[in-house]
């Protein structure tokens, strides 16, 4: 009974000491947890996904010791200092987003690179954060929920980036960048009227979209959404071949690294955008259901964290950050299924690719800023 009571209280002191030093770090315990947990899921998965090419697995492994150590400095920050630098970094995102539009880097026939030569990254990642820090900056100083006006400022200052990602094209990060912004306009109370409104008007603009802002290929991928088969060597195949991947892993998949469609090179994209197919096909129904339901409490965190937050742009920035990470992760799957169109979205914090990680880790740092800054006020 001594030796148990005596461990007992090893344990307690284990513990405390534990949440004094990530109180101290201005870290939330809980989501930090999940998103530990999660990333080395990823790293499992695509150990399988890489195949032989075990440089890719290890250029993660980096990846993700950066995206952490971002996500501890940026945790540090306190949230007015946040707030008063809002403006600066859009316009530097919008700045940057001109310049590869004039000399970035071309690649898979996208103009999305900015060559620095110690670095190569994607500005169009920046908006990501850019773009709900400057509506909730916006929105901060004004009556809520937003008046009209103020609804057709925030729609201006999403839009104007949007354009530019989507020109590039990259059609996906567009997308992510326009949630990230409408869903502060949400949470800032948005009046259900507007709403409707907005979604009649963009019914109603689909043709114009598809006639004189889509290229072919986006097109095709819709019309390949619809009926995969009528092109199943082309443009269906990547949705065919991942629908074959998760169908035959049944529930309990057929085993780490025994997956036919992955390891045969059958599946496309199997470490970056189709990874989570890899995941069906191998691990089943159960793994994937275990990876949704750490997303979910992620989520379900970083909601909870962002109503404690002290003021509206603390609460709009942490839940637009935490709501835009589940837009991931269902625009994902979604694509991966064949419920979407093929957009080149990546699985949140499991596929192969160092900027997109590192931005999401960016933005929960940024989230555990805002929380802590309410407990240091308190």
């Amino acid at each position: 009974m001594m030796y148990g009571e005596l461990g007992g209280s090893r344990t307690r002191r284990t513990v405390t000491g534990m949440a004094r030093v990530l109180g101290a770090l201005r870290l939330d315990g809980m989501l930090l947890s999940g998103l530990i947990v999660v990333s080395l899921f990823g790293l499992f998965v695509l150990w399988s996904a890489a195949g032989d090419n075990t440089s890719l697995w290890f250029n993660q492994l980096a990846r993700i010791g950066i995206g952490f150590t971002l996500l501890i400095a940026l945790s540090q920050v306190p949230d007015h200092f946040l707030r008063m630098l809002s403006p600066a970094v859009y316009l530097l995102g919008l700045v940057l987003l001109i310049v590869v539009a004039l000399v970035g880097d071309v690649g898979k026939g996208a103009q999305r690179w900015l060559d620095l030569g110690l670095i190569r990254f994607q500005p169009s990642e920046i908006m990501k954060l850019a773009v709900p820090m400057m509506c909730a900056w916006y929105l901060y100083q004004r009556p809520l929920p937003p008046s009209i006006r103020d609804v057709g400022v925030v729609i201006l200052i999403v839009i104007l980036p949007v354009v530019l990602i989507a020109e590039q094209p990259d059609l996906g990060t567009a997308l992510l960048v326009a949630a990230s912004g409408m869903i502060v306009l949400v949470l800032g109370g948005l009046s259900p009227a507007y709403l409707l409104g907005g979604v009649a008007v963009l019914g109603a603009a689909v043709p114009l979209v598809w006639r004189f802002l889509m290229h072919d290929y986006q097109r095709q991928r819709v019309l390949t959404l619809l009926d995969p088969q009528s092109d199943a060597l082309g443009a269906g195949y990547h949705i065919i071949q991942s629908q074959i991947a998760i169908g035959s892993g049944g529930i309990f998949g057929k085993g780490w690294m025994n997956g036919s469609q992955a390891q045969l090179e059958f599946l496309p994209e199997r470490s970056t955008d189709f990874i989570f197919a890899v995941i069906g096909e191998e691990l089943g129904l159960l793994g994937l259901f275990a990876l949704l339901i750490g997303y979910l409490f992620i989520v379900g965190r970083g909601m909870y964290m962002a109503m404690q937050c002290r003021d509206a742009f603390a609460r709009l920035l942490a839940g637009s950050i935490a709501l835009t990470f589940f837009v991931y992760t269902f625009v994902n799957a979604g694509m991966v299924m064949g419920l979407l169109p093929v957009v080149g979205v990546p699985l949140p914090l499991v596929s192969y690719g160092g900027t997109s990680f590192v931005t999401l880790m960016a933005g929960f740092g940024i989230l555990m800023s805002l929380h802590s800054s309410r407990k240091l006020v308190g």
